[in-house]
């Protein structure tokens, strides 16, 4: 399965839907630049939503923490949609789950921005 995403508004929070594998090369590369012209367009309010992404490798983790901390240090927030058993176990194995506000459903996690 090919990679791609896009991008959508609920609101005041910038959804991003990813579709495939998020591994090194290009879907990688795609996630940072998505959400760095997120940031650049004024949305502080982003919510990464996984559940069409059925695996994750270490860089890809890696570019997601990247993206969180920009996020982060522009004064905004970034949370995670729908993980699937997979991608929620490498992040457990990795430490990261703790660090990142995970939400099982889009309507409520919109509204966890508020």
């Amino acid at each position: 399965m090919n990679f791609e995403l896009k991008t959508r508004q609920k609101g005041d929070v910038t959804v991003i839907d990813f579709y495939g594998p998020i591994t090194l090369g290009v879907a990688s590369s795609v996630i940072r630049n998505a959400v760095r012209e997120v940031l650049e367009m004024g949305s502080r309010k982003i919510l990464l939503n996984l559940q069409n992404v059925g695996y994750i490798d270490s860089y890809g983790i890696g570019e997601m923490v990247a993206g969180y901390s920009s996020v982060r240090n522009a004064g905004g927030s970034l949370k995670l949609l729908s993980l699937n058993h997979r991608v929620k176990e490498m992040l457990a194995i990795t430490n990261l789950l703790p660090i990142f506000d995970v939400q099982e459903d889009e309507a409520r996690g919109v509204l966890s921005f508020s």
